[in-house]
């Protein structure tokens, strides 16, 4: 697939070239901006308030029992299509040793040296730390993990992480129990993260494949964990310079794909680990090259940065298109880092809104990224005494992503749009949706995805109803819904800031049997509400036009010609032609806690069916 967006930055390749890097690169660990082990008073000036609550979570995994994963757990996602057996107790162990590993940094006494040994120990035997998911990429594209051939995939690479600050801060005390411990750990973090990126090219480090192709956050997620065991593990400046620079060269595919707006494609919820993940790379390059490879300066940089704020609804809802949840915001510590680095106060009065009151108080993070929670102890006092701030643009257009934000203070209508292709990263085949928020709450919805299976990065992927177009607030066209795939796509979409008006045909998402030569959807936020008009043109009518609208609320149809949507307090009156349309409603249970966590036990789908089978016409729908 070739990205339209697409424009050869070559930002890090630039920056510095392979002879430069190894005079800059600061390959003896000197770059490392925290105290030693035996820094007692260093890390409790670092750790502050949060050393106590550190050591009782330790205290908690001085008796953790490590979790042996099965043959059989690895083989489930091949058999039933089910990860989390697999990825539970992989999960829970990596927590473990951070929180181990934490504990004893914060309290310096060796006490949890023998568990650390223990995790230590457990990871070594493992024949692999990638989830079952992606062993896949193995030769044998089975589940069961190979041991003749390393897989670099997201959770190895968080795990070679933790586990290259352990061997950095620990080593010593590692001996003491035995010496085999460390020796053993930096062979293995070798053999499974420096050998196999050295040697080894990736889908998603971009680096062997074309120009232009398909680039998601793997590849700043991956590359930010193989640079950090690069830089800690390496004792070979040759070799560190080596794999350095070759992240440099991946990391720059990335943020070539990335459109110029800035926007992630991907939605909210993977900002984190896409923009967010490229912030933590610069970051860390920044460090180990003096500060002389440094890209914060970028406006690109900064445009993906803010992208996360404009995304905010309020109440902690943001849009979400593709497979991004419905509810979230963003890491505050992270998105404060992120906009003190870009130097933006969008960014950093968002954090501190994200903060709230029950955030002041929350401890450090949880999960298993030991590089976000190092950085957090030093940037968490200074976002506390960040005034907050939500910045709300009228319109914020992203003419490239082709997404499309409209506000309106007084309604306090929130419309998000989008037209795009189908083909997109986590793509669900949504070409021209809208969803409309009012005062802060989703009225019209995108649901989102569920829990992951094997069938969601599949060929199967199109069989699950959360990416089907019929169940977006969209059109079937002759009874005919989207495809998937990047030639499906939207046409002459654009945005009148001063109207406050979207518009894109959507006919090119439809295949030839919607015998559709154009659909033109037009969405226009007033004092008075949303309008939305679809206008269209067939090559021939089979059947009648239906227009669908996904509700968190039960619609109320008994006014013909008007549907009320009542839900917390906001209630929206949606009103159309009834001599042109009819009104049906469907409830949709949900079981998957991936969405009931968010929307409850039922959503509900709206279907505004055309009574006549004309070529040519226009359906007006308004929201009040």
């Amino acid at each position: 697939m070739t990205a339209s967006g697409y424009e050869e930055r070559a930002y890090l390749e630039r920056s510095v070239d392979a002879s430069g890097l190894r005079e800059i690169l600061k390959t003896d660990r000197s770059w490392v901006p925290y105290p030693a082990y035996a820094d007692r008073s260093g890390w409790e000036k670092l750790m502050g308030d949060s050393r106590e609550e550190l050591i009782r979570r330790g205290e908690k995994m001085l008796d953790y029992p490590w979790q042996v994963i099965k043959a059989t757990d690895y083989l489930e996602f091949e058999r039933s299509g089910n990860r989390e057996v697999m990825q539970r107790p992989h999960a829970a162990n990596c927590n473990a040793l951070k929180d181990l590993v934490l504990a004893e940094l914060a309290e310096g006494k060796g006490r949890f040296m023998n568990q650390i040994g223990n995790g230590v120990f457990y990871f070594s035997e493992m024949t692999a730390w990638s989830l079952s998911a992606h062993l896949t990429a193995q030769k044998n594209h089975r589940p069961l993990p190979d041991d003749q051939e390393q897989i670099i995939d997201l959770t190895s690479g968080e795990i070679s992480s933790i586990l290259s600050w352990t061997h950095y801060f620990l080593k010593d005390e590692l001996d003491k129990i035995h010496p085999l411990l460390a020796s053993r750990l930096k062979r293995e973090l070798y053999k499974r993260t420096i050998e196999p990126y050295l040697t080894r090219s990736y889908h998603w480090s971009a680096l062997n494949r074309p120009k232009g192709c398909f680039v998601n956050n793997w590849n700043p997620w991956c590359n930010t964990n193989v640079l950090q065991t690069m830089l800690l593990m390496s004792d070979d400046p040759a070799e560190m310079c080596e794999g350095v620079r070759r992240t440099m060269l991946s990391v720059d595919c990335f943020m070539n794909y990335v459109k110029g707006d800035g926007a992630c494609e991907e939605g909210p919820s993977y900002w984190t680990h896409a923009a967010g993940k490229l912030y933590d790379y610069l970051t860390l390059i920044s460090m180990a090259t003096q500060g002389k490879v440094k890209l914060f300066d970028k406006p690109l940089v900064r445009r993906m940065g803010e992208y996360l704020a404009d995304s905010y609804v309020g109440d902690g809802w943001v849009v979400n298109f593709a497979d991004a949840s419905a509810k979230g915001g963003g890491d505050p510590d992270l998105v404060y880092r992120y906009g003190k680095a870009v130097n933006s106060p969008v960014m950093t009065g968002y954090a501190a809104s994200l903060m709230g009151k029950a955030g002041k108080k929350a401890g450090a993070p949880r999960g298993m990224d030991m590089f976000r929670t190092l950085e957090w102890f030093a940037s968490h006092k200074e976002l506390m005494a960040e005034e907050p701030s939500i910045v709300r643009n009228d319109v914020s257009w992203y003419p490239e992503t082709e997404f499309c934000y409209l506000y309106d203070k007084g309604n306090g209508f929130f419309v998000a749009t989008k037209g795009g292709n189908n083909g997109e990263s986590h793509n669900h085949n949504d070409v021209g949706t809208f969803s409309l928020y009012v005062r802060n709450m989703p009225v019209i919805i995108d649901v989102g995805v569920g829990t992951y299976t094997r069938q969601t990065f599949s060929n199967e992927r199109y069989s699950i109803w959360t990416m089907q177009s019929d169940y977006h607030n969209l059109p079937a066209i002759n009874g005919v819904s989207q495809n998937p795939g990047g030639k499906y796509r939207a046409s002459k979409t654009a945005c009148d800031v001063g109207r406050k008006t979207f518009s894109t045909d959507i006919a090119g998402a439809y295949p030839a049997e919607a015998k559709v030569k154009n659909w033109i959807r037009t969405c226009t936020l007033g004092k008075d509400g949303l309008d939305v008009t679809d206008t269209f043109s067939l090559e021939e009518t089979v059947t009648a036009p239906s227009l669908h609208y996904m509700t968190w609320a039960e619609p109320d149809l008994s006014i013909p010609g008007k549907v009320v949507l009542d839900k917390e307090g906001r209630k929206v009156t949606m009103t159309y032609d009834p001599s042109q349309l009819e009104a049906s409603v469907e409830k949709v249970s949900l079981t998957d806690k991936a969405l009931t966590r968010v929307w409850g036990d039922a959503v509900y789908r709206l279907v505004l069916k055309g009574r006549q089978t004309d070529k040519d016409g226009s359906y007006t729908v308004k929201f009040r």
